[in-house]
C-alpha cells in the first residue's frame, strides 16, 4: 500500500509479533486512556486482546522514525464473512442482531478497534488508515461495512442529544439495520427531533462517528452499553452502493478524515 509520507508504512500484520504491537497500541488507547477492560486484557504486558484477534486481519500504520518496538502508531482490524464463519460469529454479534445484514447475502466487512497514537491525532494518520481500508475493500469486493463505534462513559443521559440525533437523522434503512440486543440495549430516541440542538449534538460526537456520517454512513437501531469497556456503542453501517459519488470520492482518497 503506497503512502506519500516516506516515513510511514501501511501493511497487514503478518506475524504474532506484529499483532502484539497492534494490541499494545490498543491497550494505550482503550485501556490506559479510556478505562476499558476485558477477560483477555493483559495489564502486566499492556496488551488489549480478545478471542477474535486471531480471526481478524490487522491493518497497521508504522512510523519508521520511531524505535522498532514502538513503530505502530495506528491500527484497524477487519473481518470478512469467511473469517467470521471461522470465528463462529462477527464480534458485533455479542451486542447487535445482524440478521438483516447476513440475510442480504452481500459481501460484508466488519470494522473495529480503530485507534491512533495520541501524538498522531489531527494529522494524516487516520487518512492513511482509511486509504488502506479502501484498498482492502476493493481487493475483496466488499459491499457493506459495519462495526461498533463508541461514546465514552456508560450513562446515556449526558449523551441524549448526539444519540437522539443519530436515531432521528441517520438510522439505517430496514434492509441493513442492525438492532441492539438485550440486556445491554438502550434506546437512542431520548429527545424529540424538534427539540434537538443539532450543532451542540454534533459537537458531542466522537470524530470517528462524524467521519462515517460524512461518508454517508448510517447507524443501527438502539445503542449498547458496554460496561467492561466503559462506553456506549452504536453500530455504524456503510453501504457502498448507497454512497453518492461525492462520498465515494472522499472515502477513496481519505480526504477530511482525521483522528
Amino acid at each position: 500500500m503506497q503512502i506519500d509520507d516516506p516515513h510511514f508504512e501501511l501493511r497487514l500484520a503478518n506475524t504474532e509479533a506484529e499483532r502484539r504491537a497492534a494490541q499494545r497500541l490498543r491497550y494505550e488507547v482503550f485501556v490506559a486512556e479510556l478505562g476499558g477492560d476485558g477477560p483477555l486484557v493483559d495489564h502486566d504486558a499492556r496488551l488489549e486482546a480478545d478471542r477474535f484477534d486471531p480471526f481478524f486481519d490487522h491493518l497497521l500504520l508504522l512510523d519508521h522514525r520511531r524505535a522498532p518496538e514502538d513503530e505502530v502508531v495506528g491500527v484497524y482490524r477487519v473481518m470478512r464473512c469467511d473469517q467470521a464463519k471461522a470465528a463462529g460469529q462477527f464480534y458485533s454479534e455479542d451486542e447487535y442482531d445482524l440478521t438483516p445484514l447476513r440475510a442480504s447475502g452481500r459481501p460484508l466487512l466488519e470494522l473495529g478497534r480503530s485507534c491512533v497514537h495520541r501524538d498522531y491525532r489531527g494529522g494524516t494518520a487516520m487518512m492513511h488508515l482509511w486509504n488502506g481500508l479502501a484498498e482492502y475493500i476493493a481487493d475483496h469486493g466488499i459491499e457493506v461495512m459495519f462495526g461498533v463505534a463508541s461514546f465514552h462513559g456508560t450513562d446515556p443521559a449526558p449523551l441524549a442529544a448526539p444519540l437522539s440525533l443519530l436515531h432521528h437523522r441517520h438510522l439505517a434503512p430496514p434492509d441493513i439495520r442492525p438492532r441492539a440486543k438485550p440486556p445491554g440495549a438502550s434506546r437512542m430516541d431520548l429527545i424529540a427531533e424538534e427539540a434537538l440542538d443539532r450543532p451542540s449534538a454534533v459537537r458531542q460526537m466522537p470524530a470517528l462517528i462524524k467521519a462515517y456520517l460524512r461518508l454517508g454512513g448510517f447507524v443501527g437501531e438502539g445503542a449498547f452499553i458496554d460496561q467492561p469497556f466503559n462506553c456506549i456503542d452504536v453500530c455504524l453501517v456503510m453501504d457502498v452502493a448507497r454512497m453518492s459519488e461525492k462520498h465515494r470520492a472522499i472515502y477513496q482518497r481519505g480526504a477530511e478524515i482525521r483522528a
